[in-house]
Formats: structure tokens, C-alpha cells, sequence
């Protein structure tokens, strides 16, 4: 079976959000039930709000078996290997960081593909991208980095911006657009992380 570029993300997506709730699950000492499901939780929450609220049902998970396959691979990796993994914070914040730029484009081309307008497309970008962090760290019992002042949404957003208006107002091919705009998304987050840069906190 040959995968297009978007499938290609979607499962480094998938794979990368997969390994981030595993690891989360095993940090608050879950069984295994409690692993597959916040591995499962994380890499397919936020496009299966982007999918009910689309109205594309039954939601993409449901019939992807590459992706569901992908979810209990990287569930495993993080079982097995868990004693090297969690001494590799660095590693983790990239497989969230890789999970947010792959699920922010997916998420725009989903929009796009549904004829939506271009803000409601960067909307469901950034909603299939942050909300399945969203609900580990609800689950969890931990702030949600999503409402903390940490650039994370903030990136995907800038991703997608960059991604529409690159994609419809350039002549750069897309799936170089694609790359680009995830390259972007994951540096900012990154870079963000290592100088510690916040958003401005709002005070009543």
C-alpha cells in the first residue's frame, strides 16, 4: 500500500502523540488498560472533535487500521522502554511538538477538503492539534498546557496561518508548503521551551 504525503503525517502524528500519552500514563502508574487508553486518548482526541464537528463520520480512527496499529506500536515502545525514555525529557517535548505540526496541517486540510473558510480551517488545525494533549493532561489530573502561558497553541496557530497563506498565495508546491509550515510549528515550540518563553499573562 503506497501512503500520500497527508496520510504520512497524519501516522508520524499519530505515532509521536501516542508515545507522549503512553509515557504520561506510566509517570502516574497506570495498568496497561490505562495505558492503551491514554495512548489511544492522546493521538485520536483532538481529530475526533475535528471530526464530529465536521460532521465526517464514523471519525477517522475508526477505520484506519494503520493508525490504530500505529498507536499500539508506539504503546509498547513506551512500556518497554520506558526506563530510557523518561530520563529523555528533550525527546518527549519533540514527540509532542513532531504530534502538534502533523495534527495542526491535518487538521487545516480536513477543513479545506469540507470547503470551510480559511479561519475556521486554522480553527480545526488547531484543535486536532491541542486536544488531545487537552485531554491526557485532564485525565492526568495536570494543568493543561493548553491554557497554561506556554507557547503551544500559539504555535500551531502561527503554523497554520503560515501554511493557508503560503499555500494559496505562493507558487511553492504542497507538500513542501506542508513540510515547511510543520517545521515551523515544531521549531517555535521547541525553541520556546528551551528559552523558556511564555505569553503575557493575563491579570484581572
Amino acid at each position: 500500500m503506497q501512503l500520500t504525503f497527508i496520510q504520512v503525517l497524519e501516522l508520524l502524528g499519530t505515532f509521536a502523540f501516542a508515545v507522549s500519552g503512553a509515557t504520561a500514563a506510566i509517570n502516574k502508574s497506570y495498568d496497561v488498560i490505562g495505558l492503551l487508553a491514554l495512548a489511544f486518548i492522546t493521538a485520536i482526541g483532538g481529530g475526533t472533535i475535528r471530526d464530529l464537528l465536521i460532521g465526517a463520520t464514523p471519525v477517522a480512527w475508526m477505520t484506519d487500521e494503520l493508525s490504530n496499529t500505529a498507536i499500539i506500536v508506539a504503546a509498547l515502545i513506551a512500556a518497554v522502554f520506558f526506563s530510557y525514555v523518561k530520563k529523555l525529557t528533550r525527546l518527549l517535548s519533540t514527540f509532542d511538538a513532531i504530534g502538534l505540526g502533523m495534527f495542526t496541517i491535518t487538521g487545516i486540510n480536513k477543513g479545506l477538503a469540507a470547503g470551510l473558510p480559511m479561519p475556521v480551517c486554522v480553527a480545526l488545525g488547531v484543535i486536532t492539534g491541542t486536544f488531545g494533549g487537552l485531554l491526557r493532561d485532564v485525565i492526568c489530573g495536570e494543568q493543561p498546557i493548553l491554557f497554561t502561558r506556554e507557547i503551544y497553541a500559539a504555535a500551531s496557530l502561527a503554523g497554520g496561518i503560515l501554511y493557508l497563506v503560503a499555500g494559496h498565495y505562493t507558487g511553492i508546491p504542497g507538500d513542501i508548503v506542508q513540510s515547511i509550515a510543520v517545521s515551523v510549528i515544531v521549531s517555535i515550540r521547541l525553541v520556546s521551551l528551551r528559552h523558556n518563553w511564555q505569553l503575557p499573562r493575563m491579570r484581572a
